[in-house]
């Protein structure tokens, strides 16, 4: 079984922080993978369903971000699942906003919800889940990351964030299957399609052009028709 998690804070005044994209993130995979409706399980929202033929367990702690731990050491000890089958989308302050990064292992960097992960999970299995980074930029100044992280996405970066999760949700079996890499590779060519070659759109326009004097002969047979059928024709 896999476990992926997003990471964020409960409750509607929340919601649509940016803090909360790691949220906004397993809400996209629920509804693209046609997962079972979330219930209370774990200290969490939870819910099953299917990737690439993988059974996957989805979090959404339901403790702040700085308890999030506690549901996901609680699943995992539950269901035996190693660290490496083990996925976490959260909030990156320092990728530009809606740039994705993928990784395994490594620190906390800062952020509450992975330090909470990690005293739950024990320092060995910390260092082996996996690490979906989602931006969100940097505001430039620290006095005001804590206003940008819990402040709301305006309109138009909501937008932009949408477009982004739904491909993250397509891409995502590629990382069931594959890993990062490949769910990377295949998230650029969602987002930023190739272009039709010289070669595929020549093949594309092969049908063949009406003669040039067909429309003439066509017309001329009409008239000429007409003309015969007319009390006072040639």
């Amino acid at each position: 079984m896999r476990l992926i998690v997003g990471l964020g804070n409960p409750g509607p005044k929340y919601q649509d922080n940016r803090h909360n994209v790691g949220f906004m993130a397993v809400d996209a995979l629920v509804r693209r993978h046609s997962f079972a409706p979330w219930r209370a399980r774990f200290q969490a929202q939870a819910a099953e369903g299917a990737i690439a033929g993988e059974k996957c367990l989805i979090l959404k702690p339901t403790t702040f971000m700085n308890e999030s731990g506690r549901a996901v050491g609680e699943a995992a000890r539950f269901y035996k699942i190693d660290a490496e089958d083990i996925a976490v989308f959260y909030d990156e302050l320092d990728l530009a906003p809606t740039k994705v990064k993928v990784k395994q292992g490594g620190g906390a960097a800062g952020h509450n919800g992975l330090r909470s992960l990690d005293a739950h999970l024990g320092k060995d299995v910390g260092a082996h889940y996996h690490k979906i980074r989602i931006g969100i930029g940097h505001p430039g100044d620290k006095s005001k990351v804590l206003r940008h992280v819990l402040g709301d996405f305006s309109k138009a970066e909501r937008a932009d964030v949408d477009t982004l999760l739904e491909a993250m949700a397509e891409a995502f079996p590629s990382f069931i299957k594959r890993g990062g890499p490949d769910f990377m590779t295949r998230l650029a060519l969602l987002r930023n399609p190739k272009p039709e070659t010289p070669q595929k759109l020549a093949v594309a326009n092969t049908s063949k052009p009406a003669a040039p004097d067909e429309p003439q002969t066509a017309l001329a047979a009409a008239l000429k028709q007409a003309r015969g059928s007319t009390p006072d024709g040639d």
